[in-house]
């Protein structure tokens, strides 16, 4: 099974990178970015074949090492 893991920061925290990535934009001439914000994505492959299991597994993974989750949150997507 596949999963999909998006982690990005909660609204309320700055994001000086997603600060930096817009003003790049715009001295590139993208002028009509008005924010930015950035995050990860982790793309996983799991032996686990049952859905609730897996989704289960990836929750802990998420809360003890994936994402910091003082400051950030995170969406898990399975693929069968």
């Amino acid at each position: 099974m596949k999963a999909k893991v998006h982690v990005t920061l909660k609204s309320g925290v700055l994001d000086p990178q997603g600060k930096a990535i817009q003003h790049t934009l715009s001295s590139l001439g993208f002028g009509g970015v008005n924010d930015v914000r950035q995050g990860k994505f982790i793309e996983l492959d799991l032996e686990e074949t049952n859905e609730d299991a897996a989704r289960a597994a990836l929750t802990d993974m998420c809360e003890k090492l994936l994402a910091n989750t003082v400051i950030e949150n995170y969406d898990i997507e399975l693929i069968a």
